[in-house]
């Protein structure tokens, strides 16, 4: 990535009313983080900031989740991110077993209690850790893999986030650039993306790479999504504002990596609600080719 273009990205994302980015400090080993702290300086805008904290472990286990290793992380993301107080800090997809130790969740409270942070999340890869999350009272968002081709979420968690007032960022809403139906049988990716190195899970969880769907027959569920596309609309518009039907969803985060994108993206927030065909259509695509692959795993 060029940080020029990067840059204009983001100052455009803020033109057209964004005003939540989030970020981790494992991108670009604090780069992103630093990339924003430049954004912020620039401009007068209010804007909230959600990073992340626990993948540049390694190895990435539960035990790694502790004190001293969580207060080096928001120390780094405090000095990357310029600022006193970090927003919101996500725990960045731990091992199931770290939902399982409130004394972890005490841990965040007394940062929170000392100034280092204003609120707490998670990022999770399954509905049960969501679940489980959010029954620590401080636990303010979840992050979950929420797209076309991953329904299990709305059935549950979003029902109880609701009645918890969490907030809910639907992460890959994309589905890795599968739901932009610009992918094809032809599609080559570099050796460093995780599109090429993880099919199968190689080095972390599946169900993060095309959402854990098999490629050829995501391709096909897209073509058929395509057919439903409104007038005027693109593929990723559709996928978006398909997340948006959902009032549990605080937001999507999709990236972007050009000014274009962005502009892209934020003019979902003004489309019209899809109408109940298209929803029923998009269920049916899930149903028919989708749900056996993912909806019992994640």
């Amino acid at each position: 990535m060029d940080d020029a273009e990067s840059m204009a990205a983001l100052e455009k994302a803020l033109d057209c009313g964004v005003n939540f980015i989030d970020t981790a400090d494992v991108y670009g080993m604090g780069r992103s983080e630093r990339l924003i702290a430049e954004l912020k300086r620039r401009r007068r805008d209010e804007i909230v900031v959600a990073t992340k904290a626990g993948r540049r472990l390694s190895p990435h286990t539960a035990d790694g989740y502790n004190a001293k290793n969580l207060i080096g992380f928001i120390e780094d993301s405090l000095r990357n991110l310029a600022t006193d107080c970090l927003d919101l800090v996500q725990l960045h997809c731990p091992p199931t077993d770290v939902y399982y130790r409130p004394e972890l969740f005490g841990v965040l409270d007394r940062f929170k209690e000392a100034g280092k942070i204003r609120y707490y999340g998670v990022s999770v890869e399954r509905v049960e850790e969501a679940l489980k999350a959010i029954e620590y009272p401080n636990v303010q968002t979840v992050q979950i893999i929420f797209n076309a081709f991953r329904h299990r979420p709305a059935e549950l968690f979003f029902e109880q986030a609701k009645k918890k007032q969490v907030g809910i960022l639907a992460r890959v809403p994309l589905g890795s650039g599968m739901l932009t139906g610009k992918l094809t049988p032809q599609s080559e990716f570099a050796a460093d993306d995780h599109r090429n190195f993880n099919r199968h899970g190689e080095a972390f969880d599946v169900g993060e790479t095309f959402s854990g769907v098999d490629y050829e027959v995501a391709l096909g569920a897209v073509e058929e999504i395509r057919k439903l596309l409104p007038p005027g609309v693109t593929m990723t518009q559709l996928a978006l504002r398909w997340i948006l039907m959902f009032d549990a969803v605080t937001c999507a985060i999709p990236g972007a990596k050009r000014p274009s994108q962005a502009a892209e993206n934020c003019a979902v927030s003004d489309l019209p609600a899809l109408p109940e065909a298209t929803m029923r259509a998009i269920r049916e695509i899930y149903d028919d080719r989708i749900r056996a692959m993912v909806h019992h795993r994640w």
